[in-house]
This record gives C-alpha cells, structure tokens and sequence, in this order.
C-alpha cells in the first residue's frame, strides 16, 4: 500500500436523508428530530449558515429548505416550537394507522389561526399573520418569540383535527382570538359568524369569554349582546323551518298567554291553541357575576312551565343547539305532544294575545 497516496477531496456537507419522516418534518424539523437521525448540532449550525439550504424557523425548529415558509410549515413549526417532547428528546411520532399526521403533545393551533383553519371567513389568510397562537398548559416554560405567539391555559380542551393540525375547539379558539381584539366591530363579526355558520352555540362563546374575565370589557359585552340577539332570532328561522318541513301545523308565532281578568302567564314562541302545546325557546347563556340572575331567569322559565302544565297546557322546552342538531327529534316530540291532546281533560281557557 503506498501512503503517500492523495485521501480523495472531503465532499462538502450536506443533509442527511431523512427517509422515516413524514412530509411535513421532511421540511421542518426540530434539533432533537435531527440528532435522531444522525445528524449532529454541528453539522445543522453549518447548514444553517448565510447562504446555505437550511435557516432556523424558530428556537431549536429549521426549515430544511431555503426561501419562506408556507403557512403549513409555520403552522407544524409553532407546534414542534410549543409540543411537549417525550423522554427521548423526539417528538412522538405518528403510528401505522396515520402514517401522515404528525402527533403534538400538550400544544395545539388557537386563536386566528384556529379560526381561519376552522373555516372562518372573517378571519386573515394563514399567511398574512404576523404570528401564530399556540395554546399549552400553564406551567409549561415557553415563551413567545418569532412566529409564535404562546398561550397558557391552566385547562387544555380536546383539540380538533384540522387538515392534520390539532386545532382548539371554536369557542376557545374565539375568546384567545378575542382577547388581542380592541376593534368592537372585528369582535362582533366574529361572534356573530360563529353563530350563524354554525360553528358553535352562544353558550359556550359566553362560557369562554367568561373563562378568559372579557366579559369587563364594553366592547366585548355589546358584543356578546348582539351575539345573543342573533342567537335568537336564528333560533326562531330554525322553529319555523321545523314547522315548515316536518309538516306540523301552523301554529300561533310569539305570543302571550292571560288568564281571563286574571294574570300574564308569560310569553311563548308557538302555541297551537287547539292542542293546548306550547314551544318555548331557552336562549339562555351564562354570564360573569350573573350567575344569581341566571338561577332567576331558570326558575321563571321552570315555574312558568309548572303553572301552565297544572292548567291543561303541555309546554316543550327546546334549546337552540337541539333545533341546530336534532331538527328532526325535536318535530317528532311536538308531533307527539300535539297527538296526545286528544287523550288528556281539555285546558283551562286563555286569552292569546300577540307579544
């Protein structure tokens, strides 16, 4: 063997493949992801240098490619920034049953992001936000830095998987989006289109806001009005598509009932005069330092149902969420309530009267 022979040229470095990733941490990757498969801090540090194909996206998070990141790879970036890692130093890994979804432990997409992710239309595109809100427990040690925005939550809800992304479920997505709003009118848009498009129902909106103390603030409150007023007015759109579709019929539309020469009994959303059946809404939501006035309007709702049912009348109780989600259960229960009037002693006689 001749020693003199010229070593062959060291060929420069360059990324290790990393073929059991998935797509997305083919693109992002965390240190502890990276030493995993081989490569070295050192060896990172010189991809990472001006110029060269990687750059880091966030504390101890790379983009192993150059140019911005897409929406996607800031979104899976806060998440490997914020996610909890295993005793090993990896972030777990998903299983053979979804090879391509990332699993994050203990963080998850809130705020704007989680509304716009959840399909709000009156919230920014993913890629026009300065930073992502990323939600996780309250003793984790994290900070806001870059891109990310860190939320503490001494109660993590169950995320929502969006396009792969664990997502905070709407009404808590809504009140840490809430919280960095100061424009009432941005603050009543939002609350209103989670309502309407469905998203959620007014309660748990009032629950979170209630949760996050927002509910001290005056725009945030005219907003939870407004909010509640369109609750019930879509409450009632629903009622009468009910009534419509499901062929009952046509009853007498917001009323109030009086006992000749005698008291109000209280107001009602339909009434079938006829059956003596009665439909009455609870558009109730709980509200901070309220809660003794919540138990009041309760116990009317509960004491007025009494005194008309001891007078023949047969009062079904629906809520906005039953009518959203079980339309066709809730006209099955008036149907029958209508049916069976034939079976019971005739009501006592009230005066109906427009409300």
């Amino acid at each position: 063997m001749n020693h003199n022979t010229p070593l062959p040229p060291v060929p420069p470095l360059s990324p290790r493949p990393l073929h059991h990733l998935t797509e997305v941490h083919r693109r992002v990757a965390t240190a502890a992801q990276l030493r995993s498969h081989g490569v070295s801090p050192a060896e990172t540090n010189e991809q990472c240098r001006p110029g060269g194909p990687w750059q880091p996206l966030l504390p101890g998070v790379f983009l192993l490619h150059p140019g911005p990141p897409t929406s996607e790879e800031r979104l899976h970036g806060v998440l490997m920034y914020a996610a909890k890692e295993r005793a090993t130093g990896v972030p777990a890994q998903p299983g053979a049953a979804e090879p391509h979804r990332p699993m994050y432990s203990e963080a998850m997409i809130t705020g704007l992001a989680a509304l716009t992710l959840h399909g709000f239309s009156g919230t920014p595109p993913l890629t026009t936000l300065d930073r992502i809100d990323v939600l996780v427990p309250r003793l984790r040690r994290l900070r806001t830095t870059g891109c990310a925005r860190v939320v503490r939550t001494t109660s993590m809800p169950t995320p929502q998987q969006v396009t792969g992304v664990p997502v905070a479920p709407v009404p808590r997505a809504l009140a840490d989006a809430v919280t960095e709003l100061t424009d009432a009118g941005a603050v009543r848009s939002l609350l209103t289109e989670a309502v309407r498009a469905g998203h959620c129902e007014p309660a748990a909106v009032v629950r979170e806001l209630n949760n996050a103390k927002l509910l001290s603030r005056p725009h945030v409150v005219d907003a939870v009005d407004s909010l509640l007023a369109e609750s019930r007015s879509i409450a009632e759109d629903r009622l009468h598509t009910m009534v419509r579709e499901y062929g009952l019929p046509d009853p007498v539309w917001n009323v109030d009932l009086r006992l000749p020469g005698g008291p109000h009994l209280g107001g009602l959303d339909a009434y079938w005069p006829e059956q003596a059946v009665a439909v009455e809404l609870d558009t109730r939501a709980p509200r901070e330092g309220h809660c003794q006035d919540n138990d009041v309007l309760w116990s009317e709702y509960a004491r007025k149902r009494e005194h008309l049912e001891r007078l023949g009348i047969t009062v079904v109780h629906i809520t906005p969420r039953k009518l959203r989600d079980a339309m066709e259960q809730q006209a099955a229960v008036i149907r029958t309530a209508l049916m069976a009037s034939g079976d019971r002693d005739p009501a006592a006689y009230v005066v109906v009267l427009p409300r």
